[in-house]
């Protein structure tokens, strides 16, 4: 029946849309192409269980530049002169949204996207599967960074987490082996959500990680893997009691003002997958940047421990990547600034310093690649350079 009644859904939304817009299947999420995901990336909930994240009644206001000439950049890219349009064209962007000083700078969208519509995030949802890690360790539901992982998922126990603290986790040093090969359909970052839930009831990706073996101590090294991020939004709902989106809303979406309900994506044990896929609108994405730039306040009250946002968002690991160093499940720069990436082209940057938000939502034909990073890396840095003021 459950089946049926999902078809049935799935025939009704791919009819609401529009004639050469069908909707793609659940199946090769990583593998779409470019058409399916102009039209997958902004309609995950009619292809995917989620759950919603609920808005408030009061939004927070985004005002527009009072600028006499509206903003554009100018900026030589390979040896070409290139601008917005000409970025966004290039890099297959949906939405781009530059925030300076509180304002709305430029907002601009592509693909087919409306403003009222969503986009999936992939692993921007790190950093906000993070910032709630903090919001409970402040709400007193997870006793400090450096509790042990097992003292919250008991199904790791006796596994390669033994030892494995959650600052660990989400600093991506576990000493856990791990495959996060987008292109490789047998890596683990393709597998670990395959399973089904088991008989015990116990959530299939915590019993995938418990059969990865170890290959260095705890605290030592830096692997990207996205199978521990949704670790730690099972530990997350394990630790309070309620579903991630829940407190999600709770403790930032209707409280700071987003003006529309989120969703995020679910596991096949009905979790949420902390390490991606959470949908919300361009504006609100440029929120969840000002909200962190403005030290994760609501009404004048920070929801994070005191120094957690300035370590989260400082390089805490050892040997960090060529691309950036890592905070807390956030890319942090020489610059002192910081940014919540995704596959495909998804970002949230923000630079404290020039008072800047820059939002980009994309779907760049494969996961990641050097081209597309540095294409993106030399707007924003022309952006910055542009409303900089000496």
């Amino acid at each position: 029946m459950r089946a049926f009644l999902a078809s049935v859904f799935l025939l009704f939304a791919t009819a609401a849309l529009a004639a050469d817009e069908a909707l793609p299947g659940p199946g090769g999420f990583l593998f779409w192409t470019p058409a399916q995901q102009a039209v997958g990336y902004r309609n995950i909930e009619k292809i995917f269980p989620t759950r919603t994240i609920r808005a408030g009644g009061k939004v927070f206001e985004l005002q527009a530049s009072t600028a006499a000439t509206p903003f554009d950049v100018h900026y030589d890219f390979q040896g070409k002169p290139s601008d917005t349009a000409a970025f966004m064209q290039a890099n297959d962007v949906s939405g781009l949204l530059v925030i300076k000083d509180g304002k709305i700078m430029l907002e601009r969208y592509g693909l087919g996207r409306k403003a009222a519509d969503r986009w999936t995030s992939f692993s921007v949802a790190k950093s906000l599967t993070a910032t709630l890690i903090g919001a409970a360790i402040q709400d007193g539901a997870i006793t400090s960074l450096d509790a042990m992982v097992t003292d919250y998922i008991p199904g790791l126990r006796s596994s390669a987490y033994e030892g494995v603290t959650i600052r660990n986790l989400l600093t991506m040093t576990s000493g856990v082996k791990w495959n996060e090969d987008y292109a490789d359909r047998n890596s683990d970052v393709n597998k670990f959500t395959q399973g089904t839930v088991e008989p015990d009831g116990e959530n299939p990706i915590v019993t995938y990680m418990a059969k990865l073996p170890r290959e260095e101590a705890p605290g030592t090294k830096f692997v990207y893997k996205t199978g521990e991020s949704d670790l730690l939004g099972i530990l997350l709902a394990r630790a309070t009691r309620k579903h991630p989106a829940d407190y999600l809303s709770e403790k930032i979406w209707s409280k700071f003002g987003m003006e529309q309900d989120g969703v995020w994506m679910l596991d096949s044990a009905g979790e949420e997958v902390g390490g991606c896929c959470i949908s919300m609108t361009l504006r609100d994405y440029g929120r969840f940047g000002l909200f962190i730039l403005g030290g994760a306040k609501v009404d004048g009250r920070s929801v994070l421990p005191a120094d957690y946002l300035a370590l989260a968002t400082r390089n805490q690991v050892p040997n960090p990547s060529n691309f950036a160093g890592y905070g807390y499940q956030w890319w942090t720069h020489d610059n002192g600034s910081y940014q919540a990436i995704g596959v495909f082209g998804q970002s949230v940057y923000i630079n404290p310093a020039e008072n800047l938000v820059v939002a980009i939502n994309s779907a760049w034909p494969v996961a990641g690649a050097a081209k597309y990073y540095r294409a993106e890396a030399f707007y924003t840095d022309a952006v910055e350079k542009a409303l900089h003021k000496g």
